[in-house]
């Protein structure tokens, strides 16, 4: 404890209560972090990553629409009997084990006024601890350490640290551009400047801060002194800056070269799709080997055309 706050990160939050409209008509009906990579749905492997980070206080923010995300991680008494009476026991356990991997919460963003605002709902169960954010569109590769270095890194710097990848130039206007000051240890960066999706010529750099966070609880505070934007919305990304240009404590960039997909993004959560399957040791190699024939296929048709 120093000066009245935690210094040790127990606790993450996971903001759900986007409309998913980058995947609509899929998202229609079905929250957009249900859709399934693989065998599970995004919002598991988020979890997961949060459980190896130890985390295990999660609070997910939802709202309309989003009860399916509450039935996922509760017992499915009903399913839990057919697999015990079907002697299915390696299923039974892995459908048991996504309500017992963590202390789940729920709160609803009632209004969607943006990324600052959910983060602003979840003071009252965070309190004045640091915390993490996941978010969802996001996955972190399942070897990779992001959100325990960014842990450990709060845990001795004592400040805001957001996980951070350059993107190419045209890219970065999906992101909050951060300009690097300070080199505090290799690949951690002051934060000097931060700008909310930016046109590309005018961005200070390409470094994206991506969808990982480690926060000090005075984010709470800088989040009530952020206005709105044009769409009357309060984003994160605003309320960093502020911190950052504040003073000590300050704001941290952590850069990240590892794997991260955009499962918001077709293209990535093909991807995603891809990847992680060919790396399962139970599907990985006859996918693999469908993949290899798909290709040979698709290049000797291509040639032909030729």
């Amino acid at each position: 404890m120093l000066g009245g706050i935690e210094v040790n990160v127990r606790k993450a939050v996971i903001p759900a209560a986007g409309l998913g409209t980058r995947f609509l008509p899929a998202s229609k009906a079905q929250p957009k972090e249900m859709l399934p990579v693989v065998d599970k749905p995004a919002i598991q492997y988020v979890l997961e990553e949060a459980v190896r980070a130890g985390l295990e206080d999660i609070l997910i923010i939802t709202g309309r629409g989003k009860g399916a995300i509450e039935d996922h991680f509760d017992r499915a008494w009903e399913l839990e009997g057919v697999l015990a009476e079907k002697g299915d026991h390696e299923k039974l356990a892995e459908v048991r084990a996504i309500s017992e991997m963590a202390e789940i919460h729920y709160i609803r963003q009632k209004m969607p006024l943006g990324l600052g605002h959910a983060i602003g709902v979840a003071e009252q169960h965070v309190g004045h601890e640091p915390f993490a954010v996941l978010l969802g569109d996001d996955l972190i590769g399942e070897d990779e350490k992001l959100l325990t270095e960014l842990v450990s890194c709060f845990e001795r710097h004592e400040a805001s640290v957001i996980a951070a990848m350059e993107v190419e130039r045209p890219q970065i206007k999906a992101y909050g551009a951060i300009a690097a000051g300070e080199e505090v240890e290799p690949g951690l960066y002051r934060v000097a400047d931060i700008v909310e999706k930016p046109d590309p010529e005018e961005a200070p750099s390409n470094l994206a801060s991506i969808g990982r966070y480690v926060l000090h609880p005075d984010i709470f505070d800088a989040l009530r002194e952020t206005k709105p934007d044009r769409k009357g919305e309060i984003q994160l990304v605003d309320a960093l800056k502020r911190l950052a240009q504040a003073g000590e404590p300050g704001v941290n960039a952590m850069v990240f070269t590892g794997r991260r997909y955009d499962v918001g993004d077709k293209n990535d959560y093909l991807r995603a799709t891809v990847e992680l399957a060919s790396r399962r040791e139970d599907v990985g190699p006859a996918f693999t080997a469908f993949l290899r024939r798909f290709m040979a296929e698709a290049e000797q048709a291509e040639a032909a055309y030729r």
